[in-house]
């Protein structure tokens, strides 16, 4: 992912303020480490730094129509770049960029041509005729920015907190599907599906149109001109995306040019359930797997990092970025500037184990609803800044606009969750590929339990979190938590010790108001945390947290709960018969 900066009605065009635009640019440079550009027009900026995926050869930001009378800097991928292009024949492109096509969309369509973009983008396109600008975002908010006002009266656009929490009086998430017009002064919202409004939908469910829905939205994101692979942690959404790369990689132009082979990618610690499940997978697909070992200390001593980049105090987003991080790292070591990955099934499809104790098919949709409205603040914010802090772009397929709209206007009672119908979570996505004539995937693998990427990648990791924390935060600390931190304020000895890391590089009260927070159980909003009286004497993040669903749930009769018991013989078992998954 590419970083943006923009200060945009400065008072001062001074060549000092050019030296400080192009010094917060630099802080942004681990996203786009492959070229920086800056555009001065008055007292207007526009920083780029580029992560080189389509046309590196040519497509340096910031880009331009015909007489440079717009410009635009933006962060993202057009996927339908080539078909936009046809339709602005009377337009001349200098570069092959994908990002090419907004200045002369906005030439021909005025500020009504975000929702013709199909991929995920932020950006900002200054008019110069009229020194007018807008600023977009994508729908889902997969690429990450930031907006913040000066005293001057400038209006401060980055993609990441730490482009502007330093120089801004104001400063708070840019919201995702949201377009900004310095016309209006105001946002808009340009991404209104059926969805949004929470009704609930009636479309009867269809397996196969599921199934080509989600392949298409796999395949349109095989666009690059660069090395890639996929994230593969054995859980069902990282397979079926390996598992339809694979199967539709021979012929695309990638294939042409890095051959067609796929590379995929697992992280655990020693043992963890995904370094197995990923491997078998890898196996069963013939990838070229990559396997990466960490362990707890090394996590540990991430910690700060991460919580730099992320930008959040979160405790679930902290837990999962941290082995995303550190596989990132190793990623791009082998020269890999792009991976496919699962993110956004379970919000979709209400693949957390929290799902089982949905009352009914109307507050289950409108959980889902509610799960991809926030996605912005966790999973989105997670896959963006863990890979963009190795200058590693991730795509996420299911959080493809077309494909939303397919599974959103599914009858939710179709997602239920089913036990005496032996109908898992994502029951309508295994089912969708569970084809017996040419299968996807191992059928114990299709139909595996869910497993929260933090608890995926070994359930000694959230365990040695705690430990940590506890010797670093005294019941002192805690008793006094909420004079420390009103605000958000941190109920667990962990919660309290990313706090005090995340208050050290972003003091300013805006930077702390652009984290969520509210009770939570396995994930859960907390207006789920009322399906079940029992949660609220178990709030965690965690998988394991759904007590009587997860197969390794926490010990109830531990009195920290932090340790993973044995199997209880009365919580429901999962047997593969084929193309069916019954409780035993």
């Amino acid at each position: 992912m590419c970083g943006i900066l923009a200060v945009l009605g400065c008072s001062d065009d001074s060549q000092a303020k050019r030296v400080r635009v192009l010094e917060l640019s630099r802080r942004l440079k681990h996203r786009g480490p492959d070229w920086s550009g800056l555009h001065q027009h008055g007292d207007c900026y526009l920083a780029h730094q580029r992560l080189a995926i389509i046309d590196p050869a040519s497509g340096d930001q910031p880009l331009f129509n015909e007489d440079k009378t717009v410009a635009v800097t933006v962060n993202g991928e057009i996927y339908n770049h080539e078909e936009l292009r046809k339709k602005l024949v009377n337009h001349k492109f200098r570069t092959g960029s994908d990002c090419d096509v907004i200045a002369h969309l906005y030439e021909e369509y005025g500020e009504d041509f975000v929702d013709m973009l199909d991929g995920i983008f932020s950006f900002v396109l200054l008019d110069t005729r009229d020194n007018s600008f807008i600023v977009a975002r994508d729908a889902i908010g997969v690429t990450s920015l930031y907006i913040g006002w000066g005293l001057d009266g400038s209006v401060w656009i980055s993609s990441e907190l730490k482009g502007l929490n330093d120089d801004c009086e104001h400063f708070e998430s840019f919201p995702p599907g949201h377009l900004y017009s310095s016309k209006s002064g105001g946002y808009r919202r340009w991404y209104n599906p059926p969805w949004f409004s929470e009704a609930i939908p009636s479309v009867p469910y269809d397996p196969l149109v599921l199934r080509r829905a989600f392949e298409n939205a796999v395949i349109k994101r095989l666009m690059t001109d660069v090395p890639f692979g996929v994230l593969l942690s054995g859980g069902l959404d990282s397979s079926l995306v390996a598992s339809i790369t694979a199967r539709y990689l021979a012929g695309t132009k990638a294939a042409k040019q890095w051959g067609a082979q796929l590379h995929s990618f697992c992280v655990g610690l020693e043992g963890s359930p995904d370094l197995k499940a990923g491997k078998e997978v890898a196996e069963y697909l013939g990838t070229v797997h990559h396997e990466f070992h960490f362990t707890v200390q090394d996590g540990i001593d991430a910690i700060e990092d991460v919580i730099y980049h992320v930008e959040t105090y979160d405790v679930t987003t902290i837990r999962a970025s941290t082995p995303m991080f550190l596989m990132s790292r190793k990623i791009k070591s082998l020269g890999v500037k792009m991976v496919i990955s699962g993110e956004g099934s379970d919000e979709i499809f209400g693949g957390y184990l929290y799902f089982h104790k949905a009352p009914n098919k109307d507050e289950f949709h409108r959980e889902t609803c509610r799960k991809i409205k926030a996605l912005h603040q966790y999973d989105c914010l997670r896959a963006n800044k863990a890979t963009s802090a190795w200058g590693l772009e991730a795509r996420v397929p299911f959080l493809d606009k077309e494909f939303i709209n397919v599974a959103m206007s599914i009858d939710p009672e179709a997602k239920m969750i089913k036990k005496d119908e032996g109908r898992i979570e994502k029951w309508v996505l295994r089912r969708a590929f569970d084809d017996e004539n040419n299968p996807y995937l191992p059928k114990h693998i299709l139909y595996r339990q869910k497993e929260q990427f933090s608890d995926g990648v070994g359930y000694s990791w959230i365990d040695g979190l705690k430990a940590h924390a506890a010797r670093h935060v005294t019941d002192k600390m805690m008793f006094n938590a909420s004079n420390i931190f009103p605000h958000n304020t941190p109920t667990t000895k962990e919660a309290y010790y990313y706090r005090m890391i995340f208050e050290r590089f972003f003091p300013q009260n805006s930077a702390r108001l652009t984290v969520p927070g509210g009770a939570s159980v396995a994930c859960s909003t907390a207006k789920a945390v009322e399906w079940d009286a029992a949660w609220k004497n178990n709030l965690d993040p965690s998988g394991r947290a759904a007590l009587g669903v997860h197969l390794s749930a926490y010990d109830t009769e531990s009195p920290l709960s932090n340790k993973p018991s044995k199997v209880i013989d009365s919580i429901p078992r999962m047997m593969e018969i084929p193309g069916v998954a019954i409780q035993i």
